[in-house]
């Protein structure tokens, strides 16, 4: 540590604190140099340039002139920061390394969103876009004595622009674009009186859609949405400020949530997708769960009749014909992506001057939210031809031609799932509560297998907060707050439908129903559902007390030291259904089905019908401590430390295949920093500096088990500098200039499966597929014999299709191990099996002559994690832009060019060949025309010039999904022309 830390100082003439050249709203543009903007990083009104925090800051005139329209367009203009979509609706800012790794209900966010100073919960800010600002300030490090919540990797603060009580006042734009792109928005200034003040403003977006679906070569991705907000500010004396604040937004389009699914196919079907490249094929249908319990070897091994299942899991996939292009920007689906989101944030705030000595800020903030999203899951149109003959098996015995038993068990399932004959319409589950499905009458029909996932959630949140601060004139100030508040989530469920599992749902359960004497029935819950918040919901309840010391040992020394007091509670109710138990035919709510409880479909199959109810406590202290130098008005330097934190939470409920700890831990990082903030030539150069190092510890990451989303805690060590450049040598002239160096690593030895190679990328291994619940679990030599483990699961199988399994009927066929393909990355063997009874017999049959012992891994052969990389933490960024206004009679032109460039990163800490990000560039240019005084303007721009399809995130599935890679990637080349006006 200590050579870094010696590293780090040689090199803090490298780093940065502050890429903004933003002028100053307060400050006219009068002369040459670099305008100074004014910051409240610190509750106060400060120079940015003499803030010793690593702070960005951007005004609304530079957000539009480097055409930063969302959060998306800022990543690309901040060092060391990504932004990307990620899993289930929710998105990752990530800071220095530390992002939102973390994935499930009860996770808190890495980074900070607050609006007006207050915090964000689970925010769908990133989802539209920015209108009506007046600053955005990115705070990088960790945070907790300034803010209300605490962050380990920093704050991002949107601070909307609030009403002028010095005048009236208008502004308005209207674009069009490529896409079809309208977008228009505006704002009003209303003086009422001398005290009080309304501002209005408002956006509204629709273009036609990025992607093309090929089924039907329709657009998708369209996006159509607005926001609203309205403010008012009334001073009723000269120390006395109140602030109002409401605004909404409000999007329904028809928006790709799971942008683009990659895949280098596994023709064996065992993994569904291989691990050498992301590829462009398709998952192999049979590594599907859906596959899975709809084939004939399923079938076999409960003793159903095998007529009657829809496939085999050694015949062709029903992918198999599908192609799927390289571009992002194709897709080829049979089912409509439906996406619908809203959030409604009210604020209001009291300032208070207590003479001139003290100030009290007392505010509070209410946030309700909701979203709907539904795509297609695998994002590939399946081919019907191999369901033939279990469907026709199905309509001859719900017609009676297999006799009236048969009839009444089955015909309800075939009217529900065939209504039109097999050769018609199927039809599939909504994901809907009842836990009845297609058999309830809630379920779509199309001429395809469908399957598709639904992400839903409503939540509300509240926080007060009170902030009391000095202002007295000798060395000695403090600042001392307090925040109270509570996170509500009343729903939220992942639903997975297909229609092999509603053929499952009411075949196989008909037929259970039959053998036990049970009326007509069919197992409830035919879609998937993980349901993290039902009945009395998530609850977190929050209370901080913070507060910062400053001492001023001279005019140009001061000392700032801050402590926090972090409390959090969290409680959920949750569960996790599929299969879940026997309902009759005409159900209207499964749960309310008198079956419940005496009997389970299958406890491999998500048998779990009860509700897990979990509580969790954290309580911490954490602070900063900061020295300064002033060294001269124009030049600072400081040093400090600070410990930030995230509170741990409670992992999903799991089906019970597999066990994982109930809780994961709070994560904390201990933050050393240096920085320098200059400025030089009276104005002409700013460069600022920082270096830093963190000693991570618990870090937050997730991985997909027995499909949920399950945390684990990792020790990690980052280090970086970042440096930033504005150059304004003469009044037309201003060139901005980033470099951010960033290297994380894992620093513990922690073992974890990579769910692309359960064998761990060993010879002596086979991973298996299990035909009970589609999970993979791997065998492992325990004498590096790959002759000897690859025979017992040969034994192992011939066993199970002889019958001398207990409690497992002979006749399933399973083949002996195969080998993978040579260019698939993966070195073991593989078979389909059954994991249960390969672990039974492997203190027998496994110490056999020959065989040497093996050891049965039902989560995988771990790998040691120690030295990779953390996800989203690009190596190297650096970005340019240079603009230079030119007089033109009365008016000014002024052409601008912004190139960034964004280094390697990985997607998983795996590190894998398939899991690499690869660097990506990107240029935008605009020409702007403003009339006299500013007055209107006309602008041309042109966004990605080259169209590249940089990609920004991935994240990787489970194994019964068949393991593909969904990314994310930033917009495809925008153009188009502008035109507005303000006074």
């Amino acid at each position: 540590m200590r050579g870094k830390l010696t590293l780090l100082a040689g090199v803090c003439a490298a780093a940065v604190a502050t890429p903004s050249f933003a002028q100053s709203a307060q400050t006219a543009d009068s002369g040459p140099g670099v305008q100074e903007i004014i910051v409240t990083a610190q509750r106060q009104s400060q120079r940015l340039q003499t803030v010793p925090i690593a702070i960005s800051a951007f005004t609304a005139e530079n957000l539009t002139k480097q055409q930063i329209r969302n959060p998306l367009d800022l990543q690309l203009s901040l060092p060391n920061i990504t932004f990307t979509k990620t899993n289930f609706t929710t998105s990752s800012f990530t800071i220095r390394g530390i992002g939102d790794l973390c994935t499930g209900v009860t996770c808190d966010s890495a980074t900070a969103i607050h609006v007006n100073d207050a915090p964000q919960f689970f925010t769908r800010l990133f989802e539209g876009e920015f209108f009506d600002l007046a600053q955005v300030e990115v705070l990088r490090g960790p945070q907790g004595t300034l803010f209300g919540r605490n962050a380990t990797s920093g704050v991002v603060n949107f601070r909307t622009a609030k009403p002028d009580l010095n005048g009236f006042g208008a502004a308005g734009e209207a674009e069009y674009g490529n896409y079809n792109s309208i977008r228009v928005k505006g704002m009003i200034n209303v003086p009422i009186s001398e005290t009080l003040a309304v501002r209005a403003a408002g956006y509204y977006l629709k273009r036609d859609g990025y992607t093309t679906n090929l089924y039907d070569n329709k657009k998708l991705d369209d996006r159509d949405m607005y926001g609203l907000r309205g403010s008012l500010t009334w001073q009723p004396s000269s120390s006395t400020t109140v602030d109002i604040m409401g605004q909404y937004f409000h999007e329904k389009d028809n928006r790709l949530r799971i942008q683009k699914q990659y895949c280098q196919n596994d023709p064996t079907g065992i993994l569904g997708c291989l691990n050498s490249t992301r590829g462009t094929g398709t998952t192999n249908s049979n590594a599907l769960l859906a596959g899975i319990v709809t084939s004939k070897e399923f079938f076999a091994i409960r003793g159903l009749p095998t007529a009657f299942a829809l496939g085999s899991l050694y015949g062709p996939s029903i992918y198999s014909n599908v192609v799927n292009p390289k571009d992002p920007r194709q897709v080829s689906t049979d089912f409509t992506p439906t996406y619908e989101t809203s959030e409604t944030i009210l604020q209001g705030s009291i300032k208070q001057d207590i003479g001139d000595t003290f100030n009290l800020r007392v505010s509070g903030n209410y946030q309700k939210v909701k979203i709907d999203s539904q795509q297609d899951y695998n994002l590939a149109v399946s081919d019907r031809s191999s369901y033939a003959p279990g469907l026709g098996a199905l309509a001859a015995a719900g017609a009676g031609l297999l006799g009236p038993g048969l009839k009444s068990y089955l015909g309800p399932v075939a009217a529900a799932l065939t209504p039109d004959g097999p050769g018609g319409k199927l039809c599939t589950s909504l994901g809907e509560a009842s836990g009845t499905g297609v058999f309830g009458g809630h379920g779509i029909c199309a001429s395809t297998p469908l399957d598709f996932d639904r992400s839903v959630q409503n939540q509300e949140a509240w926080t007060g907060e009170a902030i009391f601060s000095s202002k007295f004139e000798g060395p000695f100030n403090f600042l001392l707050g307090g925040i109270y508040g509570q996170y509500k989530i009343s729903e939220n469920s992942y639903y997975v439908s297909s229609f092999g599992l509603d053929y499952f749902s009411g075949v196989v359960g008909a037929f259970s129903a039959l053998g036990a004497g049970a009326p007509p029935s069919y197992l409830a819950t035919p879609a998937y559902r993980n349901n993290g918040a039902t009945r009395e919901g998530y609850k977190l309840t929050t209370w901080g007390i913070f507060g910062e010391a400053y001492w001023k040992f001279s005019d140009k020394v001061k000392l700032t030291v801050g402590l926090r007091n972090n409390n959090d509670k969290k409680n959920i109710t949750a569960r996790t259904t599929l299969f879940s138990f026997l309902a009759p035919q005409g159900s209207t709510n499964a749960y309310d089905s008198p079956f419940i409880g005496s009997y389970d479909a299958d406890p491999g199959l998500d048998g779990n019908q009860l509700y897990q109810v979990r509580t969790s406590k954290f309580n911490e202290l954490t602070g900063r401590a900061v020295l300064d130098f002033q060294i001269s008005p124009n030049n600072l330097i400081y040093a400090s430390y600070s410990r930030g934190y995230k509170s741990g939470g409670i992992n999903p409920p799991l089906s019970p295949i597999f066990q994982v700890p109930e809780t994961f831990n709070p994560e904390f990082v201990d933050s050393f920093e240096i920085g320098s903030k200059n400025t030089f030539g009276n104005g002409a150069l700013q460069l600022n500096l920082t270096g830093f190092y963190y000693k991570y510890k618990d870090l937050q990451l997730s991985r997909i088990v027995a499909r949920t989303s399950v945390n684990d805690n990792v020790n990690a060590n980052i280090y970086g500098v970042e440096a930033e450049a504005v150059i304004r040598p003469i009044r037309p002239l201003t060139i901005n200039a980033n470099f951010s160096y960033l290297h994380t690593e894992v620093s513990q030895d922690k073992l974890l499966s990579n769910p692309r190679d359960f064998g761990a990328g060993r010879k002596d291994a086979v991973i298996i597929k299990d035909i009970t619940n589609a999970a993979n679990c791997a065998v492992g030599s325990n004498s590096n014999n790959v002759a000897g483990v690859n025979a017992f699961v040969n034994t192992a199988n011939a066993l199970i299709n002889a019958g001398q399994i207990p409690g497992v009927v002979g006749g399933a066929g399973l083949k002996g191990t195969t080998a993978f393909p040579a260019n698939g990355g993966i070195a073991s063997t593989g078979a389909y099996s059954i994991c249960a009874v390969l672990s039974a017999l492997a203190p027998t049959v496994g110490n056999a002559p020959g065989i040497g012992g093996v050891t049965v891994y039902s989560s995988g052969i771990p790998v040691n994690i120690r030295g990779n990389k953390l996800p989203g933490a690009p190596n190297v960024k650096f970005s340019a832009g240079v603009q230079y206004a030119i007089p033109v009679s009365n008016l000014t032109l002024t052409p601008r060019f912004d190139l960034t460039y964004t280094g390697q990163s990985t997607g998983t800490i795996f590190n894998g060949l398939p899991d690499r990000i690869p660097s990506f560039t990107q240029m935008n240019a605009q020409i702007q025309l403003d009339g006299p005084s500013n007055k209107w303007y006309i602008r041309g721009f042109i966004q990605n010039i080259t169209n590249d399809n940089s990609v920004t995130g991935l994240y990787v599935t489970d194994q019964s999904s068949g393991n593909f890679t969904n990314v994310f990637t930033l917009e495809p080349r925008r153009y188009g022309i502008a035109a507005g006006f303000k006074f």
